[in-house]
């Protein structure tokens, strides 16, 4: 077992959350000029650059019946999400979007439970109605009016929630670099019949924007991956709420979108929320751990 290293594992979840601020400030750019449909589609044949390297293992790899189902089915649920999620992008401000979007690992674990069978302890059960009183704090349902970007927000939660869920079935099955390569195609052919009715000429500096969101998408994941292997969840989670106070910030300065302090407030209980979770699960694997460890010497 590798040694952790938590303030490497901080700094890659750090370069994450500037990745991902900077893909939802750059979709923001594009508003008005492309259809989220159109835009997300570019992005993803834009992003088809970066499986090149593993493109003779793609074009050798040959998944069962079952698999392939499941690549499919995960494709529909990620360009869904991924449309919604340009489409809120469009609506509502940067750091609402940020907000909602902690809401996915609380979708994940209630679809684990539905779909999967998963036990759902106390400790879950009352996380989920924090993060739900949080979720009802940025919202504020009755006191303003909710714009089509909220509800589209919550549409991309479920829809990452049910993709990170196949991808977990399926990561225990292929390689790493097989299911994040096969998202990328299926996602890409999913939102071509979304992008065709919708379809304008996208001007070279809209190209040039959304090719830098897919270089960004594809550093956040990767910095992702190298800050899970370097420190726990428990370690790196918390640091993903500086997203929000990035997203506040970029907003006012870039886009003269009001500080909210509902927001931040119903964002810092849903990330609460969701580091309850991390830490709790954590706490459990290390009780099981040991004793593992011992029967194999």
């Amino acid at each position: 077992m590798e040694q952790s290293r938590p303030a490497v594992g901080i700094f890659w979840m750090v370069v994450t959350g500037l990745c991902f601020v900077a893909v939802t400030a750059l979709v923001k750019t594009v508003h008005g000029r492309v259809p989220a449909a159109e835009a997300a589609f570019l992005r993803y044949v834009m992003g088809l650059v970066f499986i090149l390297p593993f493109w003779r293992e793609l074009t050798a790899f040959r998944p069962s019946r079952r698999q392939w189902h499941l690549f499919v089915i995960r494709g529909v649920f990620q360009a869904l999400g991924v449309v919604f999620w340009f489409f809120a992008m469009t609506r509502i401000p940067l750091a609402e979007v940020t907000s909602m979007n902690y809401l996915n690992p609380i979708f994940v674990t209630l679809l684990a439970v539905v779909l999967l069978g998963e036990r759902l302890a106390f400790r879950r059960v009352m996380a989920i109605i924090v993060a739900m009183i949080g979720a009802v704090i940025i919202l504020r349902p009755g006191f303003r009016e909710l714009d089509p970007g909220h509800f589209a927000m919550l549409v991309t939660a479920s829809c990452f929630a049910a993709s990170y869920l196949v991808a977990k079935i399926l990561s225990s099955e292929v390689s790493p670099a097989m299911v994040v390569a096969t998202m990328s195609v299926t996602v890409t052919i999913c939102l071509a019949p979304l992008a065709i009715p919708v379809w304008v000429w996208p001007s070279w500096q809209d190209l040039l924007v959304l090719f830098l969101v897919a270089c960004f998408a594809t550093g956040g994941h990767y910095a992702m991956t190298l800050a899970f292997k370097a420190a726990p969840l428990t370690v790196t989670q918390p640091v993903t709420f500086l997203q929000l106070l990035w997203s506040v910030s970029l907003g006012a300065l870039l886009f003269d979108e009001a500080v909210d302090p509902w927001v931040i407030a119903g964002g810092g209980l849903i990330m609460g929320a969701v580091v309850f979770i991390t830490w709790r699960e954590a706490v459990l694997n290390r009780r099981v751990t040991p004793g593992v460890v011992e029967t194999k010497h």
